[in-house]
Order: C-alpha cells, then sequence, then structure tokens
C-alpha cells in the first residue's frame, strides 16, 4: 500500500481546525464572558495484563488568562476490558479547588468520581470511540443540611482518531456533551458542550506526550462562557512482563 501524500496529511489537519475556528468565532459574538485555561497532567498507567490497568495522575489547571491557579487534582483509575471493543471504568478524584470570588475565598476540598462505560472499533485507518459517563462531585466543607447536594453529570463523549502510514503525530479530535441533574437546581439539562483537537507523539521507553487545544461551551446560563484551553499531557506506562 502507498505512503498518504504530505498534502493529504495537511488537508485532514487543515479541515479539523477551521471548523473548530468557525465554531471558536460564531461563539464568540455571541459571549459575554471568555477565558484561556492551561490543563497539565502527568499520569503513571500500570497495565498487569490485556484485561485491567490501573493509573494515577496529577493534573493542575490554571484559569484567568492562565494567570491564577483554578485547580489541582490526584485521581486514580481503574479499566476493566470486557471484550476486544468494549471496557469499563471507574475514577476516584480528590480536588483542592481555588475559590476566588465571595466574601469568603481560599481553596476547597471536592471529591469526585466517576463511572464509564467505553466502546471502540476501527474503520480502516480511522479509530472511533464512544465514552458514557456518570459523574458525581461533592463540596467536602459543606453538608447536605448546610444546602450541598452532590453536582451530578451524565457526559457522552465520541471521539476519532487517523492513522497515517509511517507518522507519529496521528490527530484525534472528539466532542462531548454534559448533561446535569441535580436537586433542586433549575438549571438542570444539557448544560456544556466540549470540542477537543490534539495529538500524541509516543517516545520509545520513555512514555507519551500529548498536546490538546480545547473549546468548552455553556449551553444554559444566562451569561454563557466559552473557555479556551490549551493542555499538556505526559503519559508513562508500565507493563507486565
Amino acid at each position: 500500500m502507498k505512503s498518504i501524500k504530505p498534502y493529504k496529511k495537511s488537508f485532514f489537519f487543515r479541515t479539523l481546525l477551521i471548523s473548530i475556528l468557525c465554531i471558536h468565532t460564531i461563539h464568540s459574538q455571541t459571549e459575554d464572558t471568555n477565558d484561556l485555561e492551561s490543563w497539565n497532567s502527568i499520569t503513571v498507567r500500570y497495565k498487569p495484563n490485556k484485561k485491567w490497568s490501573f493509573e494515577l495522575q496529577e493534573q493542575l489547571r490554571l484559569d484567568e488568562n492562565i494567570s491564577e491557579i483554578s485547580e489541582y487534582f490526584t485521581q486514580l483509575g481503574i479499566e476493566r476490558s470486557i471484550t476486544k471493543n468494549f471496557d469499563f471504568g471507574v475514577g476516584l478524584r480528590f480536588i483542592r479547588e481555588n475559590d476566588n470570588e465571595g466574601s469568603i475565598q481560599g481553596y476547597e476540598n471536592h471529591f469526585r468520581f466517576h463511572l464509564d462505560a467505553m466502546y471502540k472499533h476501527k474503520l480502516k485507518r480511522f479509530t472511533l470511540k464512544y465514552r458514557l459517563r456518570y459523574q458525581n462531585k461533592n463540596d467536602l466543607s459543606i453538608s447536605t443540611s448546610e444546602g450541598d447536594y452532590a453536582k451530578q453529570n451524565i457526559r457522552f463523549k465520541a471521539g476519532m482518531e487517523y492513522n497515517f502510514k509511517n507518522w507519529k503525530l496521528d490527530p484525534k479530535f472528539s466532542a462531548e456533551l454534559f448533561n446535569r441533574f441535580q436537586k433542586e437546581d433549575d438549571d438542570n439539562g444539557f448544560s456544556k458542550i466540549r470540542l477537543t483537537l490534539g495529538t500524541d507523539y509516543k517516545f520509545k521507553k520513555l512514555g507519551k506526550l500529548g498536546l490538546f487545544y480545547r473549546i468548552e461551551k455553556d449551553l444554559n446560563e444566562t451569561i454563557p462562557e466559552t473557555t479556551n484551553i490549551i493542555g499538556l499531557k505526559y503519559i508513562y506506562t508500565i507493563k507486565s512482563k
């Protein structure tokens, strides 16, 4: 089979990038607030066999045009392969969230867990992935009697990756929709959409480095916000011999 010609790679990248920029331009014309954030993470993953995967992640997020710490967290994740194409996962996250608004400011402790059902399949050089996630987040400093209720979301994510022959920077694109539901909240329903374009580079025996650009848009806020996010991630995988 012949190699993919360079102009085809360039055309593929331009098409994805132009799509995201067009969406961003349309949103910017109607938004009252915008922000630029940076999400950076380091993950160590352990795979004892083909069915199980364990990972520990540390992540730092900056907001206010990358000038202040938004939050940082530690997350433990476990995935179990059920079949060749279907996986199930669970994640536990302890969050230190920076509250810089209102009369009482400072870092707050939050706990979040999620449950994932994931399916993937290949179509020629495309890898298509789908994920359904239930997410539950709670403020540990406020009790239910004080008016705190867990923030719950159902999230659906669909993504694709294209495998160029003899090229390591394969592009990835995904779209994710958030559906919020929680007690005594008039804003329940579809709350946010997230679009992501990125790529990964694998180093031999040294792990994988990823870079992405993300657009996140509120859907049902009185004053909606569009957040632009640039992210850098490093993943090191340990496999049992």
